[in-house]
């Protein structure tokens, strides 16, 4: 029987399921995809909709009770973080940091780059966040009708296009207070339904195939990356596809940690168990 898997079709997503999805991991079930933002996966992930699932880290509190947290396949790093973007000509400038009275594009509720923001942004906290499909943030803030937007991604390559500048970088900001790598991107297997030392099995099999022979994925890759150019596409693989992507380690999961210790700390997100707790992590 096929499980069910759900990414984004972004490059990163795309490079490391590519032998999975294309059934070459030895051993692996077929596998049926379903590409979508994290945002709405989020949302998805709550109803049990998939086997495998690419969720945002600031969800897995809500998700942790039905779903183990894989080590590996994921998206975690350093200098991979969200940007705060606004128009340099704004009032104050590109030096104001203050974003109080502010309307700002975020591209979804429950995504990491969200939570990051409101830890960042805590006593400064804007008039008006809202939710916006993440390819219409840096064009709406361009044309006006938002003061800011977060962005994640591609866009950190590609916003000076946009006449936009960056007010803030979030991983920059969680790298120089905590000292560790930035947990953006999860995989999940369902409880009961898949074995999660075989599904961490066969994404680090598909890790390894995609490092071993990068030209194997090239089309599919290009064919998902939403009109991304190539140089964009291997800018975005060759930061957010890092050793992080194989294994979590202990740096990681501490990353994991203290990003959600910190958030419901703040009462952002429920109080949860360690993620490790959460985890199949051998």
């Amino acid at each position: 029987m096929a499980l069910s898997l759900a990414i984004s079709p972004c490059p990163n997503d795309t490079f490391v399921f590519h032998a999975l999805v294309h059934g070459q991991v030895p051993g692996a079930p077929p596998v049926e995809v379903t590409y979508a933002d994290v945002d709405v996966t989020n949302t998805a992930a709550e109803r049990g909709a998939f086997d495998l699932v690419k969720v945002s880290y600031a969800a897995l509190p809500w998700l942790s009770a039905d779903y183990h947290l894989l080590p590996c396949g994921g998206a975690l790093g350093r200098g991979c973080g969200p940007l705060v973007l606004t128009r340099s000509d704004r009032d104050g400038g590109p030096d104001r940091i203050d974003l109080s009275g502010a309307t700002v594009a975020v591209p979804g509720d429950r995504t990491t780059a969200y939570l990051l923001f409101r830890l960042w942004a805590a006593g400064r906290t804007p008039e008006r966040i809202e939710v916006v499909p993440f390819q219409e943030i840096m064009p709406g803030v361009a044309a006006g009708r938002y003061d800011a937007g977060l962005v994640i991604h591609e866009a950190r390559f590609t916003y000076p296009r946009h006449g936009l500048t960056a007010l803030v970088d979030l991983g920059e900001w969680w790298e120089g207070d905590t000292g560790l790598p930035i947990p953006l991107g999860a995989i999940l297997a369902r409880r009961g339904v898949v074995d999660p030392q075989q599904a961490a099995g066969w994404i680090r099999e598909s890790v390894r195939r995609a490092w071993a022979d990068p030209a194997a994925s090239r089309a599919y890759v290009l064919a998902h990356a939403q009109e991304m150019e190539p140089d964009v596409v291997d800018r975005h693989i060759g930061l957010y596809v890092n050793e992080f992507t194989a294994d979590l380690g202990e740096a990681g999961f501490a990353a994991v940690e203290a990003l959600l210790g910190r958030a419901a700390d703040a009462g952002l997100v429920p109080q949860t168990s360690s993620s490790r707790a959460t985890a199949w992590t051998s």
